[in-house]
């Protein structure tokens, strides 16, 4: 039900765009957000978006904060993440995931996702 595309080898200082599509199910009343886990490492929320994506409804992780950006498109429902300013550290298995219909809060919890996509791997060269 979720799709996760995008991932691959960048330099760094470089960027790339993922996309989540989801099918099946609407998710246009759920939260949505971008995990990673990087070798050895637990998994990780980048970013989280509420149903609307204001700018009072967005959660990023300290360490992508001015470089990464989530977004959403709820007419296609797509949910995006930018990266920009790439490094080597960012380099992980991307996640899409999303909350169940109604639960609408941004959150960075991983309990509070319901739905996985399979991941897209990005890496990043030094």
């Amino acid at each position: 039900q979720l799709q996760a595309s995008g991932g691959g080898l960048v330099q760094a200082g470089g960027y790339l765009r993922l996309s989540c599509a989801t099918s099946g199910r609407t998710f246009t009343n759920s939260a949505m957000a971008w995990f990673r886990q990087a070798p050895g490492k637990e998994r990780e929320c980048v970013g989280s978006v509420s149903p609307r994506g204001g700018s009072g409804s967005i959660y990023y992780a300290d360490s992508v904060k001015g470089r990464f950006t989530i977004s959403r498109d709820n007419t296609k429902n797509t949910v995006y993440l930018q990266m920009n300013s790439l490094k080597p550290e960012d380099t992980a298995v991307y996640y899409c995931a999303a909350a169940i219909p109604g639960r609408t809060w941004v959150t960075q919890a991983e309990r509070d996702y319901d739905y996985w996509g399979q991941g897209t791997l990005v890496t990043v060269s030094s």
